[in-house]
């Protein structure tokens, strides 16, 4: 282990920056998976502003990539809008 006190702290840092991103991570793929899971169109349609606010923080702050939170918004924004069409 590192042994100057500015490398300590780092470590200290990183290692809670990585417990909050793993939080952030895994519950927005349990809001992903609770949205892919809802059938009605109008519920859906609620959730999705939320859950893409979700992705988009990730984006911002480095734990997803900018490219990949475009693609899971895309996805879930076709999945509303079939769902949406299908009435």
């Amino acid at each position: 282990m590192a042994n100057h006190k500015a490398t300590k702290k780092d470590v200290r840092q990183a290692e809670k920056r990585r417990d909050r991103n793993r939080y952030y991570g895994k519950t927005t793929r349990n809001a992903i998976r609770d949205l892919k899971a809802i059938k009605g169109a109008k519920e859906a349609g609620e959730q999705l502003p939320e859950v893409a606010s979700m992705i988009d923080k990730l984006a911002k702050k480095g734990v997803i990539h900018k490219n990949k939170a475009a693609n899971l918004k895309s996805k879930l924004a076709k999945k509303v809008n079939v769902l949406a069409s299908a009435k």
